[in-house]
């Protein structure tokens, strides 16, 4: 089976080593050992320049990140091998409660709406009485809302034609 290898560079690196040259070496040298890929991010990212915060936040996350791939390799290798074959060996790393936490990708399905690819229940959704108030939206003030998103259901074609 073949590893997927992930490799990071920025605008600053060397003007010798390419995306493409470090592309075309990859897959050179890994014919039958991983697959490689060419993904540019720029058009994904969003935001200005990184803060303070931003970059002090990076450095916290990405170490406690590699603290737990570090022990869960300790934990897992057998005889030459490693052995992930657990629901927490993958896992994602997230801020829950101001706290970060890993947790399994298993436990995530549950809790996600795939079909509109956000969390089944937001945090923000129980503020939306308040903002409605705040708004001065001429509607029931019941402080009961359970913070469901109502999704907008697609019409049918009739519908939008109006036939």
């Amino acid at each position: 089976s073949k590893f997927p290898i992930n490799c990071y560079r920025n605008e600053n690196c060397n003007e010798n080593y390419t995306t493409d040259f470090i592309y075309q070496l990859y897959s050179e040298e890994g014919k039958g050992v991983f697959d490689c890929r060419k993904n540019v991010l720029g058009h994904m990212q969003q935001g200005g320049a990184p803060s303070p915060f931003d970059r002090n936040f990076g450095t916290k996350i990405s170490a406690k990140a590699m603290q737990w791939i570090s022990k869960k390799l300790k934990e897992t290798y057998r005889k030459g091998k490693v052995f992930a074959n657990t629901d927490d060996s993958v896992c994602l790393l997230g801020m829950r409660r101001r706290n970060l936490v890993f947790q399994p990708v298993a436990e995530l399905k549950s809790e996600t709406d795939f079909v509109h690819r956000i969390p089944k229940e937001q945090w923000w959704l129980k503020l939306r009485p308040l903002m409605k108030i705040l708004a001065k939206y001429k509607t029931s003030y019941d402080v009961s809302d359970s913070g469901q998103l109502e999704h907008v259901a697609m019409l049918p074609k009739e519908a939008e034609t109006g036939a």
